[in-house]
């Protein structure tokens, strides 16, 4: 399986960085993970509509045949156990992944419609860098869920 991150925006705050680059850090190396930032729409006075029109095209410029998954929050809430699953699937089907996290504005319906699966963190707003740095995590724990490893204690 090869996972990649497809996350819109520009300059992240350093915290975000060191969160993403520290859950990346822990993985190992035959877990394929890739994070690939999207620059935003450069806002003007353009419409909402219209930069979600840009950021598609540049996310689909990206994804070639990759099953993809979109961040939504009406997506499928979804459990780490359940991430864990996913993970088992795509391996044993040599699949492909990428995720993506939507900018400010979210993300185009064009990107929604595409993707297999939308998954939702929770019925709650947060910022896209925030969403990084759940992901991060999410992604390590599933690892670590599949594997065994210690990190994940809960029953």
């Amino acid at each position: 399986m090869r996972l990649r991150v497809l996350a819109l925006g520009n300059k992240m705050p350093a915290w975000v960085e060191e969160g993403v680059t520290e859950y990346a850090r822990r993985m190992p190396r035959e877990f394929n993970l890739e994070w690939l930032d999207i620059p935003v729409a450069r806002r003007g006075r353009g419409t909402a509509s219209r930069y979600l029109e840009l950021e598609a095209e540049a996310i689909q410029a990206r994804l070639g045949n990759d099953y993809l998954v979109a961040l939504d929050v009406q997506g499928r809430e979804v459990s780490t156990d359940w991430i864990a699953g996913r993970f088992d699937q795509w391996q044993m089907e040599g699949q492909r992944v990428s995720i993506v996290i939507g900018g400010p504005d979210g993300l185009h319906q064009s990107i929604l419609s595409a993707s297999r699966e939308r998954w939702s963190f929770g019925r709650i707003t947060m910022p896209h860098p925030l969403a990084r740095v759940i992901l991060s995590e999410q992604i390590y724990r599933a690892w670590s869920i599949q594997t065994g490893h210690p990190y994940h204690r809960a029953n």
